[in-house]
């Protein structure tokens, strides 16, 4: 146990190093700037659509004297029905056996025109899609009301109580912060999960991985090259949250606020640490396997899909068992070992119980090793069997020794004659 220790410290240093001096290092601390540039453009520029589709207009085309009313009665119920009042635009005054047409004014193609209000107020008339008509009749008839006796229909003031919380909130609250907790632990497992295949397919490629194999114990290599990667990812990681500490300090702009998870927040990133780091150990321990029984890149893209594709049908499990914390879907994400750590990321945001994730990382750490002996396996079968194996010797075939008995022949005569 020492022996692989020391072994796997040497590889994991090794390779820690030679990542991090990497000309290469650079662009990967780069390249999540760039997702993230394109969805906040994205972002911003949808917004700004929502928000045009969000601002209907209906066009006014009753009396002068209801237009004139119906625009009071809007004014008057703006701030009590919070704001949620569509905007009203005069189209015209339409007069008694006016010929007006409400459905060619529609048709016609008005900037943000929804609806068209016509009639009078005793009648109004509402043109406009089924949805529309659906939302603002309601709104249209108390209008109408409030118009035509705006001095004496009095609206009530509410007595209203605030409290600070209730269980519903606390508990909807929770369930978002689980859900942002989840959904950070995945991608970041995902984006930096990958390095592990790439380092294990160039070394195979230079026959590296051979000489470190034959020289140290194949579990003790499979680990270091672990850990090295998780320790890259860490460093990715605080420059990444660094950079976004300094952009959002120099800009003045506050992150959403998210509710106080169960466990509080110091434990809490505590907890997403380690759960981000048996993720990326358990995935990455896969992926060392996958490796192992690939030679080239391409081959490393057709086995690596399946498990990516898998991951994300995890990830969707673990994400719908979030409401459902103590029943028995979530506690079946809670032992398969690659939802555990989504599953108990999300329990730590809702339950204070803090035995369970104990009892969580140990069950983790235990199918780490599992993974590890088994493509450590994987790996000395389909790799180093092309090697003589120690302390045996070396099987040659019938054909292959009367070959090589006809070289020795052939040599000889050849010397002779030169002799």
């Amino acid at each position: 146990m020492t022996r692989t220790i020391r072994s796997a410290w040497v590889v994991a240093r090794r390779d820690f190093v030679a990542v991090i001096y990497s000309k290469t290092f650079l662009f990967f601390l780069l390249g999540p700037l760039f997702p993230i540039l394109v969805g906040g453009l994205a972002g911003g520029i949808g917004a700004q659509v929502q928000r045009s589709m969000d601002e209907p207009q209906i066009g006014l085309a009753m009396g002068a004297a209801d237009n004139l009313a119906i625009g009071y009665a809007r004014d008057r119920m703006v701030n009590r029905m919070g704001g949620r009042v569509p905007e009203f635009v005069k189209l015209r005054d339409v007069s008694p056996g006016d010929g007006f047409d409400p459905e060619s004014e529609m048709r016609k193609g008005r900037e943000r025109l929804s609806a068209v209000l016509s009639g009078t107020l005793e009648h109004p008339r509402l043109t406009g899609t089924q949805e529309r008509v659906d939302n603002w009749d309601g709104m249209i008839a108390t209008l109408a009301a409030v118009a035509r006796s705006p001095s004496s229909l009095e609206i009530p003031e509410v007595e209203t109580t605030i409290l600070a919380s209730s269980a519903a909130k606390v508990k909807t609250g929770r369930i978002a912060t689980a859900q942002a907790g989840q959904t950070i632990l995945f991608l970041l497992t995902m984006l930096l999960a990958g390095m592990v295949l790439s380092n294990l397919v160039e070394e195979k490629g230079n026959k590296i991985i051979e000489v470190l194999a034959a020289a140290i114990p194949m579990d003790a290599l499979f680990l270091g090259k672990l850990f090295a990667m998780l320790g890259v990812s860490l460093v990715g990681i605080a420059v990444w949250f660094a950079a976004g500490g300094l952009v959002v300090a120099i800009g003045g702009q506050a992150l959403p606020t998210l509710p106080v998870p169960a466990v509080g927040w110091p434990l809490f990133f505590v907890l997403g640490f380690l759960y981000f780091a048996m993720a990326y150990l358990l995935l990455g321990s896969l992926f060392l396997g996958i490796g192992s029984m690939a030679a080239t890149v391409r081959e490393v893209q057709t086995l690596s899909m399946p498990v990516t594709m898998l991951q994300l049908l995890v990830f969707f499990f673990a994400a719908f068992t979030v409401p459902q914390i103590g029943n028995w879907i979530e506690l079946t994400a809670t032992i398969i070992p690659f939802s555990s750590p989504f599953a108990m990321l999300s329990r730590a945001a809702q339950s204070e119980a803090l035995w369970p994730h104990a009892i969580a990382l140990v069950w983790q750490v235990v199918c780490v090793a599992a993974i590890i002996r088994l493509g450590a396996g994987i790996f000395r079968r389909s790799v180093m069997k092309s090697g003589q194996s120690r302390g045996r010797p070396q099987r040659r075939s019938l054909f292959a020794l009367l070959r090589r008995r006809d070289a020795r022949t052939l040599v000889d005569s050849r010397v002779g004659l030169a002799g």
